[in-house]
């Protein structure tokens, strides 16, 4: 059985949608960051934390890879050209999309209030907006990121995009909304989110 330590209001939820969608038995203690719970498995307190067979293994993407490969779902083969794209998809995610909403909670509420400059969400709000129109024109058809099935990049963005929403980075990119809408509206998403 899995063990993921960390709160659902973190890189947590995707890890928790990730298990929600393979259906497998986890336990879930909703842990905050540098909490004793999460520093007792990761020094560095920072969350998600899944511990396997007493094995921790720490930051969601590392993780959302693990599981999706372990249980040969929501992935393509390691050394194939899909699983080169998917991978690249996922970079481009945390680096365009993770990175600019995480500078953003770093001076909202993370850093301490004489570190933060707020003049700096402007341009990642830019950035963001950037992004969008990149990412659309990296996607295919869909309906999901990669195609015809969903992978982790998915869950990548999807979850970026909840927390954009919460951080009022707007979603501009045409088709980018309703892709989302459609993520949210999946069973272990909601089962997820109801944590």
């Amino acid at each position: 059985m899995y063990k993921l330590i960390g709160s659902p209001q973190s890189r947590s939820f995707r890890v928790l949608w990730m298990l929600e969608e393979l259906g497998v038995p986890y336990d879930h203690e909703p842990a905050p960051p540098r909490s004793e719970a999460v520093v007792a498995v990761n020094p560095a307190g920072k969350v998600p934390v899944l511990v396997v067979d007493g094995t921790p293994i720490t930051d969601s993407t590392a993780i959302l890879t693990y599981l999706a490969d372990r249980h040969g779902r929501f992935t393509h083969p390691a050394g194939t050209l899909e699983r080169a794209r998917q991978d690249s998809l996922t970079q481009f995610l945390l680096d365009e999309f993770d990175a600019a909403l995480w500078m953003s909670a770093r001076h909202s509420f993370v850093l301490p209030p004489e570190l933060r400059q707020s003049a700096i969400k402007d341009s990642l709000k830019w950035e963001f907006e950037r992004s969008q129109r990149t990412l659309m024109a990296r996607i295919g058809e869909g309906p999901f990121v990669m195609g015809a099935e969903m992978t982790v990049p998915d869950i990548i963005l999807a979850h970026c995009g909840r927390w954009a929403e919460q951080a009022k980075f707007p979603v501009t990119a045409p088709g980018l909304a309703d892709y989302l809408a459609r993520m949210r509206e999946r069973p272990a998403y909601l089962r997820a989110a109801a944590r």
